[in-house]
């Protein structure tokens, strides 16, 4: 599928097979998500650009590689995005983060924003949107929409789940956003639940219903 990277690393798919099962505790379903986001992570940063800086070891003196540029922004879609940061700071604890909470009037199929904070010149970063869960794709369209707004036209798009549909809608909005995910599943039931999935990722994070 092209525009659509499917991080198979054993780890990754070993990890999402326990967080599938409905016995899986709450406890157990955030630990495993800070770790699965860890190597997430790894893998949709793995081509950033790096510059060499002279530095001292305790032998001698040599040019070594550093991350070029300003600072990563991940950007959290409330609220289940959150989940994915905790694991996602651990590897890049000097990122910045901004928070989207965005939704679509039914209505009119407008976004609707009530939450926004992001860093300044988004223009100049890489921009690691997140969400757990990519089914219809309303909210993640949405929540690109507004980083774009804002400036951010360097954007990657990782979730952990994907739905068919909610990746043909994403990128008939945003061509532009290359996705990573750990699945692609089978298809939206009808209430919009991505199919064998694993429930909702924020009721299971939170322990909410």
């Amino acid at each position: 599928m092209d525009g659509v990277t499917v991080i198979n690393h054993p780890l990754v798919q070993h990890k999402l097979t326990i967080m599938r099962k409905k016995e899986t505790s709450t406890a157990s379903f955030r630990r495993l998500l800070r770790e699965i986001s860890t190597l997430l992570c790894y893998e949709v940063t793995r081509d950033l650009e790096l510059t060499q800086q002279r530095i001292e070891t305790p032998m001698e003196e040599i040019d070594a590689p550093v991350l070029e540029g300003k600072k990563l922004v991940f950007a959290s879609i409330l609220r289940a995005g959150n989940g994915l940061l905790e694991g996602m700071l651990e590897l890049v604890p000097s990122a910045r983060v901004s928070h989207v909470g965005v939704y679509r009037d039914h209505e009119t199929l407008e976004a609707v924003e009530y939450y926004f904070k992001a860093p300044e010149n988004l223009a100049e970063r890489l921009v690691i949107v997140v969400d757990p869960m990519l089914a219809t794709g309303n909210s993640s369209i949405a929540a690109v929409e507004k980083l774009k707004e804002r400036g951010a036209h360097n954007l990657r798009f990782l979730c952990l789940l994907a739905a068919p549909e909610g990746i043909k809608n994403f990128q008939e909005a945003h061509p532009d956003v290359p996705i990573f995910t750990a699945s692609v599943d089978s298809h939206l039931n009808d209430k919009g639940y991505i199919v064998p999935g694993l429930g909702d990722a924020g009721d299971r994070m939170y322990g909410t219903k």
